[in-house]
């Protein structure tokens, strides 16, 4: 199909010609038209025509290009391109190669017409390797050129689009790619470029807006093919930017799959005092005792550091650790700042973990006797958790906390009743008593009443059951003597009984004016209780709504998971289809995230729900 632009040459030359381009300008105006067998160059006033050189239109196609006044670019055989002037009706025509005449308009800055220039060589003839070879090429030192006139956006595109080496990009940054880095730039040269500072030539904000766009494109590709093979040079120069500014995405960065090495980083992290993540970069190369040594740093000198969560998470760290020769070194230490947080070192040890000869039983509780608390804490977890037998030394330990001995008494029946029964009678331990005399189905205890401050609405209820069992028990020769006793307990408002069972306890003859008291808190309780369930449900059911939400909310994004990814915990393979991700990207086994709301790695803390 013919090209005709304005003006249009004689009605001879239509019949002849395919093509055509010109351009209305002051005085004569050339126009290039593509015949059946060559290029012709018209004067559109004069109709004087100049034959400028033959082309074969079955192996070329006839390509014409204004570039500026009485200026023209053809396409000719060998993907070269003849470039056609024209001035003051003398004509000339010389060829240039297609490349050098793309390399004059991007030295010139003008990259929208190299990048069309380009984009036309592919109809010259050449083979799609070369190219896409050739038009990457271009592309970079276009990228580079709107890199350089702070352009981001351009360049961002034209970096993506021509798949340029990133290291290419991170090296006009000073120090940011990785010491161990070889790289070397492309030869010849993509850019005149020496660093970032030359171009902002001492202006901050302006390197500042280099920096920020470094930051975007390496998150922008980091873990997609255009990545691969770079991990280390990425994620090195992310750390570092992210650590100029103490960017929140920078523990993540550190605990999640990173590529960054301890050549440079710890460097860079010391540097910005960036201490708690300095520790989780030692802690995930295996570096646990010099994590753990920055950590006592910062809870001991006090020293300022934002991003740590402070000694709860150092006791998870111990918590989890396999190393148990390094959980006693600093155990001590931990104890010490705090009995009561420090002794979950030792009760909350993961479940599969192997039997250790460092942490019997035994040996453990022999530790613990400077620490009163802490050994009080470690009993339960072995009689409650792990189930283990210790009557003599609960019986040694009764004079700490009667709360807690009375838990133990009621939840465990691994001691022996009869002897705890004899102290808690030296010591007149009502409940305790109740408790035992209830275990053994003992009838002869009476007592003027009961001072129970139990949390555990259960246990409560069972405990004053067991009182009033005593009180009404019929085989008791005294029985009567304990009538008082037993309406005095009725009517306490303390007591907490379970009204069906009571009536079920209670003798035949006893009236209901006597009883009118007990009944009525009983009718006005059940009505109560009857209330507040049906808030309680309509509650539970705007927080099964939240969490849905929620969930919704996590599932937009998708979670890639591939051979390469690893637990952020135990740095073990995904072995399974099921794994856990909090929403801070990390990812962990099932059986690795202890706390949904507590990120096991960086100790973040998640609300439960949506306020």
């Amino acid at each position: 199909m013919p090209w005709t632009l304005s003006p249009s040459p004689s009605p001879e030359t239509k019949k002849k010609k395919k093509g055509c381009e010109a351009k209305q300008r002051n005085g004569w105006d050339p126009c290039v038209c593509t015949l059946t067998t060559q290029y012709c160059m018209i004067n559109s006033q004069t109709g004087q025509i100049t034959d400028l050189f033959p082309i074969d239109t079955e192996h070329t196609s006839p390509i014409v290009k204004r570039i500026s006044k009485e200026e023209f670019l053809l396409s000719s055989p060998s993907a070269l391109g003849m470039f056609v002037t024209s001035a003051v009706e003398k004509f000339t025509a010389f060829y240039l190669s297609l490349l050098k005449q793309i390399q004059a308009l991007l030295a010139d800055k003008r990259v929208t017409e190299a990048l069309e220039l380009a984009k036309n060589a592919n109809r010259t003839g050449m083979t799609r390797e070369k190219f896409l070879k050739m038009y990457r090429r271009i592309q970079q030192q276009a990228a580079f050129i709107m890199f350089a006139q702070q352009e981001f956006e351009e360049a961002r595109t034209l970096f993506k689009e021509s798949e340029i080496d990133i290291r290419e990009l991170i090296s006009v940054y000073p120090h940011l790619l990785p010491s161990s880095s070889n790289f070397t730039r492309s030869v010849p040269a993509l850019h005149e470029i020496a660093d970032v500072n030359q171009l902002a030539r001492g202006d901050k904000s302006v390197i500042d807006d280099y920096k920020y766009f470094l930051r975007t494109y390496l998150e922008d590709i980091r873990g997609t093919k255009a990545a691969y093979g770079f991990k280390l040079e990425i994620d090195v120069a992310l750390l570092k930017l992210y650590a100029e500014t103490n960017s929140p995405e920078l523990q993540t960065l550190v605990a999640v799959d990173t590529g960054c090495d301890l050549v440079d980083c710890v460097e860079w992290l010391t540097k910005y005092q960036r201490f708690h993540i300095l520790a989780l970069l030692y802690k995930y190369h295996g570096e646990h005792d010099k994590a753990l040594g920055v950590w006592t740093k910062l809870v001991d000198d006090g020293v300022k550091d934002e991003a740590f969560p402070g000694l709860p998470f150092v006791v998870e760290v111990l918590a989890n650790l396999s190393d148990h020769d390094l959980v006693w070194k600093y155990i001590d230490w931990v104890l010490e700042k705090d009995e009561e947080l420090g002794v979950k070192v030792l009760t909350e040890r993961p479940p599969n973990e192997p039997p250790s000869e460092r942490l019997r039983p035994d040996a453990v509780i022999d530790y613990l006797h400077r620490f009163p608390k802490a050994v009080i804490t470690y009993l339960e977890y072995l009689v409650f958790q792990r189930k283990l037998e210790f009557d003599v030394i609960l019986v040694v330990d009764m004079g700490f906390g009667r709360s807690k001995l009375r838990h133990m008494l009621q939840m465990s029946n691994l001691y022996r009743v009869q002897l705890i029964l004899g102290k808690a009678k030296e010591s007149d331990m009502h409940a305790e008593c109740a408790i035992l005399y209830g275990k053994v189905k003992c009838s002869s205890f009476t007592s003027d009443g009961l001072n129970s401050q139990g949390k555990d609405p259960a246990y409560r209820k069972r405990l004053f059951h067991i009182l009033l069992s005593v009180y009404l028990d019929s085989s008791y020769e005294r029985r009567d003597t304990l009538v008082a006793p037993a309406m005095a307990l009725l009517n306490s408002s303390v007591a907490e009984f379970d009204t069906i069972k009571v009536l079920q306890l209670l003798p035949d003859k006893w009236s209901v004016g006597l009883l009118n008291q007990f009944l009525t808190r009983a009718v006005r309780s059940s009505m109560h209780n009857s209330r507040m369930t049906r808030i309680e449900r309509m509650m539970a059911r705007v927080e099964n709504l939240r969490a849905k939400e929620a969930c919704i909310e996590l599932q937009r994004d998708p979670i890639v998971m591939n051979e390469e990814r690893l637990c952020a915990v135990c740095k073990r393979a995904f072995n399974d289809p099921t794994f856990v991700r909090y929403p801070n990207g990390i990812v962990t086994h099932v059986h690795c995230a202890k706390n949904k709301f507590i990120c096991p790695v960086t100790g973040r803390l998640f609300s439960s729900a949506k306020s």
